[in-house]
């Protein structure tokens, strides 16, 4: 046994208790508030890059019109 006793704000089922609700509810808004912006951020960065891609049509790559046959390599034993 322990000579100090256990604090935790969860009871015996891993549950939260009365305290730790308390203790969490002045941040639930400002919390919900900066989780929406993180997620509306990401989804924005994600929407350009993919619309910045699908724009590129790639006319100045040029592109051989045969394929190339491997050279022989002489060894060198």
């Amino acid at each position: 046994m322990p000579i100090l006793p256990r604090s935790t704000y969860y009871n015996r089922d891993y549950r939260q208790s009365a305290a730790l609700i308390r203790a969490r509810k002045p941040y639930l808004i400002k919390n919900a508030i900066t989780g929406v912006g993180m997620f509306a951020f990401c989804i924005g960065v994600y929407a350009f890059t993919i619309q910045a891609v699908s724009q590129d049509e790639f006319e100045d790559v040029k592109v051989p019109d045969a394929a190339q046959s491997p050279t022989p390599q002489a060894s060198t034993s």
